[in-house]
């Protein structure tokens, strides 16, 4: 292919990428991300952390080391110097999930394939986990990806710089998905076995490691009970097989975004199709230790993916506080797979024929993101008006008993008042940080000012609410119902009404 062409076709895909990530956060000032909302409120935690107007000093401590999931909320807190904190966390959402037609295209790259491929990443921006909130896993399959390819690049040229970028990547891929880190090593010590027979080497891919395998180190003797401190159960399942599929796609109550996930089947298949004609036509001129490194480099790649599908029909559904464990590896699986994609053609016109599909493919899953968003965009406007009244650091109890109104099959709504605590501070009366398991946690020491404890899925039982029991703590009260709440509240007459709007009903308590 011309230079210029060449050059003019990365240009467009990289547009291409840049578009169909940030579509869905234009039509919605809420994404329906069901845990996104307590990921805001603890990027604002981090941001504000030393501002009395917020009063999170007094309720929360830091542990980077201990629990390092802390990515995608410095760079959140970076944003909220200068975006207000939902658009700053859009934004941090956004650049994370970039992370995935970068870190396949890398792996591409790694393979002496064109990095084009990483177009294949963009239908899985979309995916359930996404949706879940599960920002950081996703984004460590982009991370985990890269990682690899940056392996095979460093075995093949090891230059300085190359074996400086997989370091930077193992220390990022820490800090984002602690977990996912092991993988990545047991991924690297696939590939350099593999290309053994043609590099010879070792040592490259070695020492990049260092600095990680330091902090992981570290983090393994802070490590909280919470976090790494359970036995792990594996049982094979070979049923689960039929759920790989529905699992990656489960997001929406849409027939469309199945159809969007088909077409991209269809489209990797095409593309593989077009790849091999391609290596047919030229295979004469490609010389025997390309072959070779294409052999193998498949092979190291193949062994991951059959790698994560062990683990996809092995590992359980929780550990300890961690749900959803064993569904997070179909993702991983189909996604890494797009790597074993052929390289696409060299000349212009098939090459172009085949990104053009590409991009179609992902913007039809962005697309389908979008209109659902937009749907459930309209449902949260009475959230704003209502909210607009609770004033700055307020102490909040909210209660979620509707969960109707949106395309989502998870409900979008359950952690959405947690979007109060983001933008204003003070309490509330459900947080995550109650886990122990995350960057942000409660203090324990005599000093702190923290909300009562609430049993164990207190979030998704609000018809346990006593009002005498659990409410005096608080100032303010956010209920989500169809109907007037007013009977939640009436042991305690100091509490009052201040507005109402759809579904969403406000009290505060009377000086």
């Amino acid at each position: 292919m011309n230079p210029r062409l060449e050059r003019s076709v990365y240009a467009i895909a990289g547009l291409v990428t840049l578009v169909t990530v940030l579509r869905p956060f234009w039509v919605a000032t809420y994404p329906p991300m069901t845990d996104l909302p307590f990921h805001a409120a603890q990027t604002s935690i981090l941001r504000h952390y030393l501002d009395p107007a917020w009063h999170f000093r007094e309720q929360f401590e830091l542990r980077p080391i201990a629990v390092p999931y802390a990515s995608s909320y410095a760079l959140g807190a970076l944003f909220m110097l200068v975006l207000p904190a939902v658009q700053a966390v859009k934004a941090a959402t956004a650049v994370m999930l970039l992370m995935l037609p970068l870190g396949l295209g890398t792996l591409a790259w790694g393979m002496r394939k064109t990095p084009l491929l990483g177009l294949l990443a963009l239908p899985f921006a979309w995916c359930n986990l996404t949706h879940w909130g599960f920002v950081n896993f996703v984004a460590s399959l982009g991370l985990f990806a890269a990682v690899l390819g940056l392996t095979m690049r460093a075995l093949d040229v090891p230059t300085r710089s190359t074996q400086a970028a997989l370091a930077a990547t193992l220390v990022l891929l820490f800090f984002t998905h602690v977990f996912r880190f092991p993988f990545a090593l047991l991924g690297m010590a696939v590939v350099t076995l593999a290309l053994y027979p043609l590099t010879r080497r070792v040592a490259p891919a070695a020492w990049p490691t260092l600095p990680a395998l330091g902090l992981f180190a570290s983090f393994w003797l802070a490590r909280p009970k919470a976090v790494g401190g359970h036995e792990l159960e594996l049982t094979f399942e070979w049923a689960r097989r039929e759920q790989l599929l529905e699992l990656v796609i489960g997001s929406f109550n849409d027939p469309a975004e199945a159809d969007a996930a088909k077409l991209h089947l269809v489209v990797a298949g095409l593309a593989g199709v077009a790849g091999v004609a391609a290596k047919i036509v030229t295979r004469r001129s490609l010389e025997r230790a390309d072959l070779r490194w294409e052999g193998l480099a498949t092979l190291a790649v193949l062994v991951n993916v059959i790698g994560l599908f062990a683990g996809f029909l092995t590992l359980p559904m929780e550990i300890g506080v961690w749900w959803y464990v064993f569904p997070r590896e179909a993702t991983a699986v189909l996604f890494v797979a797009m790597a074993l994609v052929p390289d696409l053609p060299k000349h212009a016109f098939p090459r172009l024929a085949v990104v053009a599909l590409m991009s179609w493919s992902g913007w039809r899953a962005s697309s389908v993101a979008a209109e659902n968003w937009a749907k459930f965009d309209a449902t949260t406007r009475d959230f704003d008006a209502v909210t607009e009244a609770i004033p700055q650091a307020p102490r909040l109890l909210y209660l979620v008993f509707d969960h109707t109104g949106s395309t989502r099959k998870q409900t979008p709504y359950i952690h959405l008042p947690a979007y109060v605590q983001a933008t204003r501070g003070g309490h509330l009366s459900f947080h995550f940080a109650m886990w122990d398991a995350g960057l942000v946690r409660y203090r324990r020491d005599p000093g702190a000012i923290v909300p009562p404890a609430v049993p164990l899925r207190w979030e998704w039982q609000p018809a346990r609410f006593r009002v005498r029991e659990h409410g005096p703590f608080f100032d303010w009260f956010l209920v989500r119902s169809k109907t007037d709440p007013g009977r939640l509240f009436e042991a305690d007459p100091a509490i009052i009404p201040v507005k109402h709007g759809g579904t969403w009903w406000l009290y505060r308590r009377a000086p």
